[in-house]
């Protein structure tokens, strides 16, 4: 999905990672949680800081600021995990994404989102839908589904399946 892609008022939930602020359509979004105890899995990449049982289930947590080249994500009163569907090999999977803090849901107009910046040859910036403008801030827009890469997502849908296993 582009930015031209865009041709609708679109709800956002934004947040933040460090000084950053991010959003991902809150159609993509299920809940937000407290940030709780997470149960770490051994031999998987460092952005993966583990599962946590939701209700039952067992849900995948990864650590955008890991996966962005920052520091891990530090538990405090605001941290929160933000619980999204992301399509993984033709299926829609439940997993949670740390954030520093939420903010709040915006309305962004078609005409306030600009196309992701192209960054030279070799930073892959697919994942960043647009820029939204608000506020005088520019919002880096995800697009939730494209964050992570094919290979990513196979190993975080088999951290799921054993830890399902190992229940």
């Amino acid at each position: 999905m582009s930015v031209s892609a865009i041709t609708e008022i679109t709800q956002y939930l934004t947040f933040k990672l460090g000084e950053e602020v991010f959003a991902l359509d809150v159609a993509k979004v299920r809940e937000i949680l407290d940030f709780t105890t997470v149960t770490k899995v051994p031999q998987t990449p460092a952005y993966m800081r583990g599962v946590i049982n939701l209700r039952g289930n067992v849900v995948p947590v990864l650590d955008l600021r890991l996966k962005f080249g920052m520091s891990a994500t530090e538990k405090t009163v605001n941290t929160c995990v933000i619980v999204v569907e992301m399509v993984v090999e033709g299926e829609v999977m439940v997993l949670g994404v740390l954030a520093d803090s939420v903010q709040e849901v915006i309305d962004l107009e078609p005409e306030l989102i600009e196309p992701a910046p192209r960054i030279g040859t070799t930073i892959n910036t697919d994942f960043i839908l647009g820029m939204g403008k608000h506020n005088e801030l520019f919002i880096m827009i995800l697009d939730i589904d494209r964050v992570f890469s094919e290979g990513e997502k196979a190993a975080i849908v088999k951290t799921e399946r054993e830890a399902v296993v190992n229940e």
